[in-house]
């Protein structure tokens, strides 16, 4: 079983020593680059006691396979899964929950972006399918700029249980369907709130859309027809923010 990683990335490696500095195991740094982007990991690091190795570009590139690593790789240990356990700690403590729930997305650029958005618009936590769905790798850490290790996502069993289960506790739950009758403007976003987005050209599954409270669409003037999932969804999130102010 896989117990560690390699992460890269500037936001991404500053994020996780700051939030988890326990997990990395080594850190390597390119050769003769001392610049003020990488002096605060140095800083971290070196804070941490995490001992930091000079490379050359060719051994960064290979260790974070020719992905853009802005010249930081580090290896570290993969975080603990957070289940359908941790999700109701996590409910019993706040007392209005905004959650998006994320239905079978497998592009790790776009959960990256989708952890970016809701970061941005103070999400509390994420839930997405354990199965037939991306996890959270080093690039959705990367695409995420640091979200991924400050946001909470809940990788559940059963998506529609978990939506019925969180729905007995008083969360609405808002799914999205280009038929939808009523648009995101013209929804009430605002109380204990989960948005339900679908996978990328797919849509909601049917038993997830079944399992949503109320359907909504975002208005369309050209001649697309749908938007990129991270797109669709910062835009349903900061709705949501906007009615919540």
């Amino acid at each position: 079983m896989k117990k560690h990683d390699v992460m890269y990335g500037i936001h991404a490696l500053e994020s996780l020593l700051k939030q988890s500095p326990e997990r990395v195991l080594e850190l390597w740094l390119l050769q003769g680059r001392d610049d003020e982007r990488l002096a605060k990991i140095i800083e971290l690091a070196n804070t941490y006691g995490i001992s930091i190795q000079r490379s050359s570009r060719k051994v960064l590139d290979e260790k974070a396979q020719s992905h853009q690593h802005q010249g930081v790789v580090a290896r570290v240990k993969l975080a603990k899964a957070l289940t359908e356990k941790d999700l109701d700690a996590l409910l019993e403590k706040i007392p209005q929950p905004f959650l998006l729930i994320l239905d079978g997305v497998t592009d790790p650029h776009n959960l990256g972006a989708c952890l970016r958005n809701a970061d941005a618009a103070g999400v509390q936590g994420v839930i997405v399918p354990k199965d037939n769905a991306v996890a959270v790798t080093s690039t959705v850490s990367k695409v995420a700029c640091g979200a991924a290790e400050t946001v909470p996502v809940f990788q559940v069993t059963n998506l529609a249980r978990t939506m019925r289960h969180i729905q007995q506790l008083g969360v609405w739950i808002v799914g999205t369907a280009g038929e939808a009758d009523s648009d995101v403007y013209q929804a009430d976003l605002k109380g204990s709130l989960a948005v339900a987005m679908g996978a990328e050209g797919k849509g909601l599954r049917r038993l997830t859309r079944e399992a949503c409270d109320s359907l909504i669409s975002i208005p369309m003037a050209g001649a697309v027809s749908s938007l990129n999932v991270s797109v669709a969804t910062g835009v349903c999130l900061f709705e949501a923010v906007r009615q919540r102010l």
